[in-house]
């Protein structure tokens, strides 16, 4: 990316310049999350409000985006979260990455606030500030095509919708209308800027180190796509639902807001019974052979999604059973720019602590009477919706119950019960973002048998193994690949990537480094915040067993594991990296 720059905005001064990516940055953090985490914590003060000016809201992307390598369409968002206090990172497939990219750009930085609505206009190297008050108001597809007319309607558009305008904590930045950079709140930060989109049309071509060498790397990668039965069968067929049925089989859907590990009609919302009942067609993400997305329709409205997670959190989470509500309820979710792992979640807390006696509201589990209007409310800011807005833990902690909210830092945890898996627990305790299935997917090894099966309930060796995936993944998100290409390639194939892509030589070991210095650099950010090993924890709950199902009377054995984690990280006792590790890492 010698070819890149950094675009830095301030919304308070409406003005643009750009600057270097320097080459120091570029080989210790390669781009997209790495990048953002440096930027951030050069940047960012500790302690400021994530709402205030005084925050960043990054827009990065890789080496690899909008080259020929599969899957290299994504971009990450890169801020301090609103709803978890922690540094954080969420990121988008869908096809705006690669005009940032064909733009001439690694990033774009935003500062401060406008004084109006505003949206950002990117045409190449022309950057122009322009009134938002026409699509202020208005709902993700209807923003976006007001904006291409205004625009180029070749041009990429990434915006808020209601939720972000009114900084509820459970709002996302949505692009192609249905992608989501869906976690943790980046839509409010967005909103809090009076940004109501960003509009890019890039036509500059993306050039790499060695053309020939890229080609010969992408082709054999390309081959492993095609061999692996997940990424050529499963994803391709039945998209990301491919998982209820044996999730659920594994006794690990979270049930009830997380009281049990089995839902009854598991089958009712899977990905078989959308592909018989509700699909329309695949979606691709730019440069995409996998083809995961679906376009889907209920009620006669036509969407994208619902994804696993979705289906998850807007179904058994809540106790609900009904595939073509949970596809219209991620319609509306997607309208108004909301989160759908985070809002499922939340409600189904809620719903418990109705069940509990905790809350007084119309809300019990299995019921939909009434929730397409919550969520509409939660958007909007209104009534009960402006307390579920803030989250789960503060919903339940403000009703006196906080062990009812399944969440790590803030963060509502993802459609796995971690009783079952104790890879999958560790990752989700220790992940700087908060609950989160991304960071480390160890559902691959612990259930899926990707890249090896490994015995799910063992404790011994799942610290090294964690480690190895959470640093993975900060390197792949900072490349920036989709995650579902580790189901077939290894970590020296991504290395290859990088290497024939950039003027980097990069071995598969040194690529993890790079993947530790920003798990670290992430780590002592939230260290910088007040964060400290006590909140490496999971909710007590998983202390006790699942009452039935395929992971029946299993626990989290968090204690046991944490120690082990530490000592291979190189931190203290008390979870602080020493002073070796950073110097090996080379972090300041």
């Amino acid at each position: 990316m010698k070819d890149a720059q950094i675009l830095w905005v301030s919304l308070s001064k409406q003005s643009a310049k750009e600057v270097p990516f320097l080459a120091d940055n570029y080989a210790k953090f390669l781009g997209g999350r790495g990048l953002g985490v440096k930027l951030l914590y050069d940047r960012v003060n500790p302690e400021i409000d994530p709402l205030s000016p005084d925050n960043l809201l990054i827009f990065a992307v890789g080496p690899l985006t909008a080259t020929s390598v599969p899957t290299a369409g994504r971009f990450a968002v890169v801020t301090k979260s609103p709803l978890t206090g922690t540094i954080f990172d969420s990121n988008c497939g869908g096809y705006f990455g690669p005009q940032l990219r064909r733009a001439g750009f690694t990033a774009v930085v935003i500062e401060g606030r406008a004084t109006s609505p505003v949206y950002l206009w990117i045409n190449d190297n022309e950057i122009e500030f322009r009134s938002a008050e026409p699509v202020w108001g208005k709902e993700v597809s209807n923003t976006t095509d007001h904006l291409l007319d205004e625009t180029d309607s070749k041009a990429q558009v990434a915006c808020i919708g209601p939720a972000g305008e009114n900084q509820v904590k459970l709002a996302s930045i949505m692009s192609d209308k249905h992608r989501a950079a869906g976690r943790g709140g980046v839509g409010a930060v967005m909103g809090a800027k009076n940004l109501k989109a960003v509009v890019i049309q890039g036509t500059k071509k993306v050039t790499v180190s060695d053309e020939k060498q890229l080609d010969q790397v992408v082709s054999r990668v390309r081959r492993l796509l095609k061999k692996d039965s997940i990424t050529n069968k499963s994803l391709p067929v039945y998209g990301t639902a491919v998982l209820v049925n044996l999730i659920n089989e594994y006794g690990l859907l979270p049930t009830h807001n997380f009281q049990e590990g089995t839902f009854n009609d598991a089958e009712g919302v899977s990905g078989e019974k959308l592909l018989e009942r509700i699909f329309v067609k695949k979606y691709h993400c730019f440069g995409c052979p996998i083809g995961c997305g679906r376009i889907t329709r209920a009620y006669g409205e036509e969407g994208g999604g619902p994804e696993y997670e979705t289906i998850w959190a807007l179904g058994p989470q809540c106790g609900v059973n009904d595939l073509e509500w949970i596809a219209a309820a991620n319609n509306r979710c997607n309208e108004l720019g909301l989160d759908t792992i985070s809002l499922g979640s939340t409600i189904g807390c809620a719903m418990e602590l109705v069940q509990k006696g905790n809350l007084d509201a119309q809300l019990s589990f299995g019921d939909t009477e009434g929730l397409i209007k919550l969520i509409d409310e939660i958007a909007l800011a209104k009534g009960l919706g402006a307390e579920l807005g803030e989250g789960s833990k503060t919903l339940a902690t403000q009703y006196n119950a906080p062990e009812l909210a399944m969440q790590v830092k803030g963060l509502e945890l993802p459609a796995y019960d971690p009783r079952g898996v104790q890879g999958h627990a560790l990752a989700s305790a220790t992940s700087n973002r908060g609950g989160c299935h991304l960071r480390g997917y160890m559902i691959g090894p612990e259930i899926l048998g990707s890249p090896v099966l490994v015995d799910r309930d063992r404790i011994e060796g799942k610290a090294g193994l964690v480690n190895l995936f959470q640093n993975l993944s900060a390197a792949m998100d900072s490349m920036i690949l989709c995650r579902f290409t580790t189901f077939a390639f290894s970590v020296q194939d991504y290395a290859d990537l990088v290497t024939a892509a950039t003027n980097l030589s990069v071995n598969g070991k040194e690529l993890l480094q790079i993947g530790e210095r920003i798990w670290n650099l992430e780590r002592l950010f939230n260290l910088r915040e007040g964060f400290s090993a006590k909140d490496d924890c999971l909710p007590p709950r998983f202390s006790t067993p699942l009452p039935e199902g395929g992971s029946r009377n299993r626990i989290v054995h968090l204690e046991k594991m944490l120690p082990e984690y530490y000592r291979l990280r190189g931190w203290s006792s008390k979870g602080y990296p020493s002073e070796a590790k950073l110097k090996q890492l080379n972090i300041q």
